[in-house]
């Protein structure tokens, strides 16, 4: 990844903040984008520190405007984007009778109208130096649900569907588009998880954020361009798993 441009999307904290330290130690150059500005930048600070390159820009990415300003500012500095992580998200479980047109528009604006927006951005781009490589981070739950989930499941079921249009459209243009759908990945406390936790998982242990990290450091790698249109569920078997009841 030396001498790569690696843009990520959501990048201030949890999986987003994992992806851009591995890109970062392979020797990347990172920006990470995020409305959260203070762990935004201390993310950014911490990749430095360790020797990294790396930028920070404050960016919501449920404003159109906003995501053409991160690209028009990327392009100037850097010239080329060689990869774009769309992993900005957010959720409200809420009951289906109680969710607002306000709500579901800010979760589908920010889920999946904004891959839309950032991929069209960057391919702009890649498109102009030859190509590049998009992985858009979906979910299971575009393929399984709990109750009160509804606006959730439909953006990230809505971006498994856009990453293999957008891998057609953009094919003769040289950029692969994979989507990966992470299980559960506990961006916390990891050694507050219980063996019963673990234990739902054929791998027998819960998930964490460095898994998808590597996975987006294999779908992006050239070598690895057969690859495309593609969903990679990363959840140590869980939806596999076929439970009954006694």
């Amino acid at each position: 990844m030396k001498n790569k441009i690696v843009v990520v999307t959501g990048a201030a904290n949890g999986i987003g903040k994992s992806i851009t330290k591995e890109y970062a130690n392979k020797g990347a150059t990172v920006i990470l984008a995020d409305k959260d500005h203070l762990q935004g930048k201390l993310a950014c600070e911490e990749i430095v520190k360790n020797g990294g390159q790396a930028d920070f820009l404050t960016t919501d990415v449920s404003s159109p405007s906003a995501i053409e300003e991160l690209f028009k500012r990327v392009v100037q500095k850097y010239a080329k984007i060689d990869v774009l992580i769309n992993n900005a998200g957010i959720s409200r479980w809420k009951s289906p009778y109680e969710l607002s047109v306000e709500e579901w528009d800010q979760i589908l604006n920010t889920n999946l109208r904004s891959v839309f927006l950032c991929s069209r951005e960057a391919a702009k781009t890649m498109r102009e130096n030859g190509g590049g490589h998009i992985v858009n981070i979906a979910s299971t739950r575009a393929l399984m649900s709990e109750q009160h989930s509804e606006a959730y499941a439909a953006s990230k079921g809505g971006i498994i569907a856009l990453t293999h249009a957008l891998a057609a459209s953009f094919a003769p243009d040289h950029i692969q588009v994979n989507s990966i759908s992470p299980g559960w990945i506990e961006t916390g406390d990891y050694n507050a998880l219980r063996q019963e936790d673990h234990a739902q998982h054929f791998s027998a242990r819960v998930g964490k954020p460095d898994d998808i990290a590597r996975a987006c450091l294999f779908l992006t790698d050239e070598r690895n361009n057969f690859i495309n249109a593609e969903n990679i569920v990363i959840d140590g078997g869980m939806t596999r798993k076929m439970i009954y009841e006694e």
